[in-house]
């Protein structure tokens, strides 16, 4: 796709403000209507970051840029295969992803992110609270020493960003535990740190170690995601109070932290959402933000879906991203039932590319990024057909559907409506 490289002046560090310096800047490529001087501005406000510590690896995730894709990956307590989990990110990469976490918690861990940083060509993020339990062997073992020396080890290999759930504190626990959601904390990350933070009998150790954390990111480019512990697991859990109260918090680390020039990307309003209050909560959490970069997990919109929630996340992603969400996790046929397999991967990506599409013209209009939609159009138009196939987002797909050597679709044959046209529509008669 068409793109322009933006070659911005040195921002300069102020309390409040995150300082990229110049380097960092070159090979951002983005599309439209947005100029250097106006990314310049919002980099400063914290409304765009730059993910990708290499230069070859930058995207720029935030408002006014374009939806961006996450894919999750990793081993598992009941399933751990290093190479296996190499083969889906290099097939989330073919395919479209913008962004890998791995979320190993067995295995040789260290040997699969420094396999993914230098097999892959997109950022990677991790969740060092998976590794620190894992490494310790349980989490009433994991202590601060631990989840900094994690972070620290994960900030040295490279990674371009880490999530943390520092959002809530026992309150929030407390008033989870009183209220009785029917699902009650989804997020795997999220979970462990409650875990841990309960087993304890202390406040949530991403809240003790935030200023650690941050010295430790301070000045290397690593992004901080802050993540969505409290979202909710069904769409009957409606935006409560923990939750709410998460989005505040996370507004007012991200304020710390970009004081400290560390940028913040926020993870909410992912899991489980009623499409009914999609677009109002979507405008309250930018707005409590301050339209810092909004990633979503989904959201997924209806529970039937199940065996098929890559479809409603894409509905759902669609939707949240048109209304404002920056960055979309890509979900997959697995969710809620299995360890994805590269398949299911594939399928993830693709419906979640296409959410990310649609959304984006939803916020944004139609512009260069649509090009290729037109350029299909024409050659649908024409039935070139394997001109149609070089602009989809799945070529193979699209060309096992279609007979080869054949100017017709099986759906129609000679009574195709293009055809018909041609023949007694457009025609020129002598």
């Amino acid at each position: 796709m068409p793109g322009r490289q933006l070659d911005l002046e040195i921002l300069l560090q102020s309390r409040g403000m995150v300082s990229i310096d110049r380097e960092r800047l070159v090979g951002i490529q983005e599309v439209g209507r947005l100029n250097g001087e106006k990314l310049h501005r919002l980099i400063k406000a914290g409304k765009v970051v730059i993910l990708g510590r290499d230069e070859k690896k930058r995207i720029a995730v935030g408002k006014g840029m374009t939806t961006k894709v996450n894919v999750n990956l990793g081993t598992s307590s009941v399933m751990c295969n290093e190479a296996g989990e190499l083969e889906k990110a290099r097939i989330a990469e073919i395919h479209g992803a913008d962004t890998i976490s791995d979320c190993s918690m067995t295995g040789d861990i260290d040997s699969l992110r420094a396999c993914l940083l230098h097999e892959i060509s997109i950022p990677l993020t991790t969740i060092p609270v998976y590794q620190a339990v894992a490494d310790a062997g349980s989490i009433e073992k994991v202590d601060d020493r631990c989840i900094l020396r994690t972070i620290q080890k994960h900030v040295d290999d490279g990674v371009d960003s880490i999530v943390i759930h520092a959002g809530f504190d026992r309150q929030a626990l407390e008033d989870l535990r009183e209220q009785r959601r029917i699902m009650g904390i989804v997020s795997k990350g999220g979970s462990l740190s409650a875990a841990i933070s309960l087993y304890q009998d202390a406040e949530n150790p991403f809240i003790r170690l935030l200023d650690d954390i941050l010295e430790i990111l301070a000045g290397t480019g690593v992004v901080l995601n802050l993540g969505n512990a409290m979202r909710s697991g069904s769409i009957h859990d409606f935006k409560d109070a923990p939750q709410h109260n998460e989005i505040v918090s996370n507004a007012k680390i991200a304020t710390r932290a970009n004081a400290k020039g560390v940028p913040v990307i926020i993870e909410g309003l992912g899991g489980h959402v009623n499409a009914y209050h999609l677009k109002e909560w979507l405008e309250d959490h930018d707005r409590i933000t301050g339209n810092r970069p909004l990633f979503v997990s989904g959201p997924i919109p209806t529970e039937i879906g199940v065996g098929h929630d890559h479809i409603s996340a894409a509905i759902g992603g669609a939707m949240a991203a048109g209304y404002g969400a920056d960055y979309l996790c890509a979900i997959t046929p697995a969710e809620h039932l299995a360890l994805p397999d590269k398949n299911h991967i594939k399928e993830g990506v693709i419906a979640a590319k296409i959410a990310a599409h649609v959304g984006d013209s939803i916020k944004h209009g139609i512009n260069a990024f649509f090009e290729p939609d037109k350029i299909l159009s024409k050659h649908r138009a024409s039935r070139a057909w394997d001109k149609q196939f070089a602009q989809a987002l799945d070529p193979e797909g699209a060309r096992e559907l279609h007979p080869p050597g054949n100017k017709d679709c099986s759906m129609c044959g000679k009574f195709c409506a293009i055809a018909l046209m041609e023949k007694y529509l457009f025609s020129k008669k002598d």
